[in-house]
């Protein structure tokens, strides 16, 4: 079985013999720390890990990215805009003015290499006419520059033998990176119309530029970003969801069906079962990262709403960090929805310096047996 065939026959409650083995990524610090607890440097992570779990490096393989860039064109010029009590104040390339600790540079606010800290001061829309004079008309579809022209490469990934993923921001996220969060919550009161012109501009751009890609290869999951909660609760309610959001989810989930692409999905931190009513009517049915300490209970989400919903991820990272009998408790406290279907367990967001080598090979240990690899 490929990769491709274990991944969808898991979401879509095929009951495989095997999951996907995705215990989640380390990132730089995570990484630093752990070459200081005995993984080797001069070794691939993943081809060691599977060697010292015992199991093939094929196990770990997840979804490929198509090459696509939804990113503005032109982006901003990236600059330190003065240098002060330990800190850079930013233009970053999305044209917002962020504060970073020295100890990083603007190249954090780029990628999230890390778990890093920022503030941000000012936005680049404000109001209707810095939409159209410093926004808009940086997201242009038929750009050449958005997709590769190269035919092997598509073909490849075609063929290949992992699930194909098309990452996308939702249009919170992307309202969020254009306005602020605090200015599009506020704007969502105070300028309803300019709100709805945003994210309707967002719609069409990703609707047209995501035909294109659908044009030229078989996708198997469109993942939205979308952070749009906090611990208990929603940032917004779900009737501003519906209101503001649905639109786009609608009309991307109706040019998905029409091209049979099998899962929909949607990464949101915190807490989203106010939010997932929203996201079921637009037709997704795919859910991560799922965390534990934001209140999400995937067996009380299960009960709630069946087989709609798939999720992944939901392995509480703190049970990771302290190993032993919490990590035993914490995948006892799954199994259920696990034996169920629809659900592949990983690190319930990206895995933090607390966590050390040694726990992360028991962990991954654990979940190979889990997921049918031990």
């Amino acid at each position: 079985m490929t990769a491709r065939q274990r991944y969808l026959d898991t979401i879509l409650f095929r009951q495989p013999a095997r999951i996907p083995l995705l215990p989640g990524g380390p990132r730089e610090s995570t990484l630093a720390a752990w070459h200081e607890q005995g993984l080797p440097t001069d070794v691939d992570l993943w081809a060691y890990l599977a060697e010292l779990v015992g199991v093939p490096v094929e196990a770990f393989h997840g979804p490929v990215a198509a090459p696509a860039d939804f990113r503005m064109m032109p982006q901003f010029e990236e600059r330190v805009l003065a240098h002060r009590d330990g800190h850079y104040m930013v233009q970053d390339w999305m044209g917002a003015t962020t504060e970073i600790s020295d100890r990083f540079d603007y190249t954090y606010i780029r990628t999230a290499k890390d778990f890093v800290t920022r503030k941000w001061h000012a936005f680049p829309v404000t109001d209707r006419a810095s939409w159209a004079e410093r926004m808009a008309w940086r997201y242009d579809a038929d750009d050449p520059a958005r997709l590769p022209d190269d035919a092997e490469a598509w073909a490849a990934l075609e063929g290949g033998d992992r699930p194909v993923t098309v990452r996308i921001n939702g249009p919170f996220w992307q309202m969020r990176e254009w306005v602020g969060f605090e200015g599009l919550c506020v704007m969502m009161k105070d300028d309803p119309a300019l709100v709805r012109d945003m994210a309707e501009a967002w719609r069409a751009f990703v609707l047209s530029l995501l035909e294109r890609i659908l044009r030229r290869v078989r996708v198997d999951i469109v993942h939205l970003s979308e952070d749009m909660a906090y611990k208990a609760h929603s940032m917004i309610a779900p009737a501003m969801a519906r209101r503001f959001l649905s639109p786009c989810y609608l009309a991307w989930g109706e040019l998905l069906r029409s091209y049979g692409v099998p899962v929909y999905a949607m990464d949101s931190d915190g807490y989203i079962d106010d939010l997932i009513p929203v996201w079921l009517e637009a037709g997704i049915n795919q859910a991560d990262p799922m965390e534990v300490a934001a209140g999400n209970d995937l067996a009380v989400l299960r009960a709630q709403w069946g087989r709609r919903l798939a999720y992944v991820g939901g392995i509480d990272k703190r049970a990771i960090a302290a190993g032993g009998d919490a990590l035993v408790d914490e995948f006892a406290r799954v199994r259920p929805v696990l034996c169920d279907g629809g659900y592949l367990p990983s690190c319930d967001h990206g895995v933090p310096p607390d966590i050390s080598w040694p726990n992360f090979v028991a962990y991954t240990r654990l979940l190979a047996r889990e997921t049918g690899w031990g």
